[in-house]
């Protein structure tokens, strides 16, 4: 079974890891989906995300890092997908997020959307809250990658 995990990883965090190797153990195939949503001003280009991704997971075998554009569930039927990860870190995020796994699945009832809450360590980890400390020269290395931290601190240098 494949599962799509997507998102804006813009940065991927320590949480969003967790979530990705949680997954790669219940899923034969999981697929890192970049969204790109010309609406935001990301930090990173959407290739640099996919290559950051790609060498914070190179320890899994099962996945894929991959970008897309337009409605996830339409990605999915593309990549034969039957499922789409999610991580929940509070009560907030689950309404919201089921609220887009309902509308989903009135776009293709071939979709199910998983749930995986993050563990207590990551609870409060968002990309955001990554980009605010470093923005004003905290330290970001508990939080992310090594490889996403030296790009984040040459970002904001």
């Amino acid at each position: 079974m494949i599962a799509i995990y997507p998102g804006s990883f813009d940065p991927i965090t320590l949480g969003h890891l967790d979530i990705i190797e949680r997954g790669a153990k219940l899923f034969e195939q999981v697929i890192v989906a970049v969204l790109c949503n010309p609406s935001k001003s990301p930090l990173f280009s959407v290739e640099t995300r996919i290559e950051q991704i790609r060498e914070s997971t190179q320890h899994l075998r099962n996945i894929e890092v991959d970008s897309f554009t337009g409605l996830t569930v339409e990605y999915a039927k593309s990549r034969q997908a039957s499922v789409l990860l999610r991580g929940l870190r509070v009560l907030s995020d689950f309404e919201k997020e089921l609220q887009m796994a309902h509308t989903n699945q009135t776009l293709w009832d071939g979709i199910e959307t998983v749930f995986l809450a993050t563990t207590k360590e990551y609870s409060f980890l968002s990309s955001s809250i990554v980009k605010e400390i470093a923005q004003f020269g905290g330290t970001i290395d508990h939080l992310v990658p090594e490889n996403i931290a030296r790009d984040i601190y040459v970002y904001y240098s």
